[in-house]
Formats: structure tokens, sequence, C-alpha cells
């Protein structure tokens, strides 16, 4: 597959080489000829010095057959602009932006493409770690807004059902449940064990209920 790198910072840099790596040939764009240096001596794709807003500057640089382009600079702006070009003008299938500024996730969205947002995304995890490490997330889709989560089933609720943990919480489902390491899927009137590892998709309002839930178990 052929790919385009718009910006060689770290994640740029970084992001290259995985797809070098996979197989794929790789286009790296930045204007700055040091950071394009930076590149791991593996990496053996092509590299583009100049401004990619730059006339002609994508097209020249074949644009035109990606199967997907990340615009990874650290200017919202820039990433929000190229991204739009890639798919409405060239219309590159894939487009991935990166988002620094939480205040601009909503205008990159406007712009259609696929963002991620590491500061908004690392902000949440970090704020689940402080408040219970014990909930480990496993998977995080979009930028956070909803994960997936293995829960350990402690002994105040050994013999209860699963609907009675996810009552009221529809911000909250149930994923897989495995026991003894054999995994199910998990349905309300799954008895729980003490032990058993449960597997749910949350967002953070559904996962922080959850632990209320758990802590209450004596009481239910």
């Amino acid at each position: 597959m052929n790919f385009f790198v718009i910006g060689c910072g770290r994640v740029g840099s970084e992001l290259a080489l995985r797809l070098y790596k996979n197989g794929s040939k790789v286009v790296v764009i930045d204007k700055n000829r040091e950071a394009l240096n930076g590149l791991s001596p593996e990496f053996r794709g092509r590299t583009i010095e100049g401004d990619v807003l730059a006339e002609q500057m994508l097209e020249r640089a074949g644009i035109a057959e990606a199967d997907g382009i990340a615009t990874v600079t650290n200017s919202d702006t820039l990433n929000a602009v190229v991204g739009h070009m890639a798919s409405k003008i060239y219309k590159v299938p894939v487009v991935v932006t990166r988002n620094y500024d939480p205040v601009m996730l909503p205008v990159l969205r406007a712009f259609g493409c696929n963002v991620v947002s590491s500061t908004s995304w690392g902000a949440q995890r970090i704020q689940e770690l402080l408040l219970d490490p014990s909930f480990y997330s496993i998977f995080s889709a979009g930028n956070g807004e909803v994960e997936v989560y293995e829960v350990v089933i402690p002994p105040a609720w050994n013999g209860k059902p699963l609907g009675d943990l996810l009552r009221d919480n529809p911000d909250c489902l149930p994923v897989a449940l495995t026991r003894a390491g054999h995994a199910v899927l998990p349905y309300a009137d799954t008895v729980l064990q003490s032990g058993d590892m449960l597997n749910v998709s949350a967002t953070f309002v559904g996962i922080k209920a959850l632990r209320l839930h758990l802590d209450s178990g004596a009481e239910v």
C-alpha cells in the first residue's frame, strides 16, 4: 500500500517507520530537512523537503495514488487543511489527522477526517488511572470516548446475575466474561463468580457508575 505522512516529528517518524516495516510504500513530507534527517536509518521510503501547501506539491509527490494519508504536524490548522485537501480534492480513501489542542477538536471533526487527539486521550487515561488503577483499559475507540475495560469481579458479587451489576447503566455494555481461561459472551442472567474477568465497553460516565456499583455489591 502507498501512504503519505505529513510532518516528521516524533509521531511522524515513528509512524513512517512502522508503515515501512509493514511492507508499505511511504512518502514523508516536512519543510524541515533536519526533521527528515531524524528518520531511523532503517527507513527506506521517500522523503520530500518542502511546504506541503505549496502549489502542486502534493500532486508532484503522487498524492493521487495514495491509499491513505496521515497529517501529524504540530499545527492543528495545517493538519485540518491538508487532510481536507487530501480527502475532497485528491479523493484519498483514508485520512487521519492528529490533534494537539482539544479546543480545535470539533473543527477538525467538521472537516470529516478521522481525528486522533493524543492530548484528550492521554488526559482521560491518566484520570482513570488516578481514580482507580485496578480498572485496566485494553482498547480505546476514537479519542478515548469509549474504551473496553477489564474488570475483576470481587467476592461481594459472587453468585449474583450480571444484569444486576449493569442495571440502570446504559453507558456500560458487557463484551466478554472469562472464567478459568475460557471466555463466553455474557448475558443479563449470567451468574457472576468471584475472580471472573469481565470485559465491558463503556464511556467514562459508564465506568465510573460501574465502579460505584461494584463497591456497593454487598448491599445489592
